[in-house]
């Protein structure tokens, strides 16, 4: 039992005159995963389940078709084109792309042998599936060596999946009975899991050392973390592959963003000239402020006065960086000539408590009469 390639010339024209019934699959939608095949007769489709010895099976582009008798796979093909049910025949088993080892799963779900009772056709999609909705519930832990501490995020975004061994998902993914598989008729379980490695592999991206930041930029490596962790649980058990991951936003809860703002201004303020400007800003804005003092402009002045008094070490830093880095970047230029100390004239004298210049009979700094 099984199916055989039909002739070129044997499917000219229309095929319901050529054959007794033509299977064909019900229509695929973008995120359909599997559907059953309809029959065709020269009466219109029909809903019998019966696939008839001398049927006609029509496969497209992308499109995996198994033939099954009582829920046991009896032969399959992944080429396009058209096939004859012939019950007479050994399996045929059209590869198509697919590696070897999918005989091997073959040998594990295949038909025994008995005599075909209630025949069924089933076409899987092998394109890839897209634009997969995904967002994480509860905030992930992300340790960033960049901010030196734990980030707590939620990601959104699409992913994208690929059926890579039709055989396995038909056999433990498929519900039982299904005449048409959605992503949305199997995403609750298949999400749960999903979000469970998403977090495995961004825990991954953080034990490499990637900023937080670029984590929506890394959907590649993002996507080869996923593959690794749902490997067993989906390839290897449900033929199922992630093909991509795409970080649509990621967010942070209220903690971590100022965490994340804080070190970022600190980061800013380590520039002498943004950190002098900042201060002459804040400085500006206390004046303007001042005169609406409740307690009197005088008392916001006196305060002002004293903060600028305790800010005037942080501007003389910041203005002596500058200074010194203009020095270093400025053409070197002749020194000016010193100045001497002021000479005395006639008729002036130095006091000789304290040695303030004067000119008159007592010092005008502490009141010691001149000298005889």
């Amino acid at each position: 039992m099984g199916i055989v390639r039909a002739a070129l010339g044997s499917v000219a024209g229309a095929l319901s005159d050529q054959f007794q019934e033509v299977v064909e699959p019900f229509n695929m939608g973008p995120q359909t995963l599997m559907t059953q095949g309809r029959i065709k007769n020269k009466n219109g489709f029909t809903s019998s389940d019966l696939i008839s010895n001398g049927s006609c099976i029509h496969v497209y582009d992308n499109q995996f078709m198994i033939l099954v008798d009582g829920g046991k796979i009896i032969d399959y093909t992944a080429e396009p084109g058209y096939f004859i049910v012939d019950n007479s025949s050994m399996p045929s088993l059209f590869q198509g792309q697919f590696k070897e080892s999918l005989k091997d799963v073959w040998e594990r779900f295949k038909f025994d042998g008995s005599s075909p009772q209630s025949q069924k056709v089933f076409f899987i999609n092998t394109q890839e599936i897209k634009g997969i909705k995904f967002g994480t519930r509860n905030a992930v832990n992300y340790f960033d060596n960049f901010y030196n501490a734990e980030l707590f995020v939620r990601a959104f975004g699409t992913y994208s999946i690929q059926i890579t061994n039709p055989l396995l998902f038909y056999a433990n993914a498929c519900p039982r009975n299904a005449v048409k598989v959605d992503v949305a008729d199997i995403n609750e379980q298949y999400l749960n899991e999903f979000l469970e490695a998403l977090q495995a592999a961004i825990n991954q991206m953080s034990a490499d050392g990637e900023r937080i930041s670029y984590v929506a930029s890394k959907s590649t490596t993002l996507s080869k973390y996923m593959a690794d962790v749902l490997d067993e649980s989906w390839t290897a058990l449900r033929g199922i592959e992630v093909i991509s991951v795409g970080i649509g936003s990621i967010s942070y809860d209220e903690e971590s963003q100022k965490l994340i703002n804080m070190r970022n201004q600190g980061a800013m303020m380590q520039d002498p000239s943004i950190r002098e400007g900042y201060v002459q800003s804040a400085v500006a804005q206390g004046l303007q402020n001042a005169g609406s003092n409740t307690a009197g402009a005088g008392a916001a002045f006196m305060g002002m006065g004293m903060g600028m008094s305790a800010a005037g070490g942080f501007m003389g830093t910041a203005s002596a960086t500058n200074a010194a880095q203009m020095q270093q970047s400025a053409p070197a230029a002749e020194a000016p000539a010193a100045s001497g100390p002021r000479q005395k004239q006639p008729g002036e004298w130095f006091c000789p408590e304290c040695g303030t210049l004067n000119g008159g009979n007592f010092c005008m700094n502490c009141g010691t009469k001149k000298p005889e």
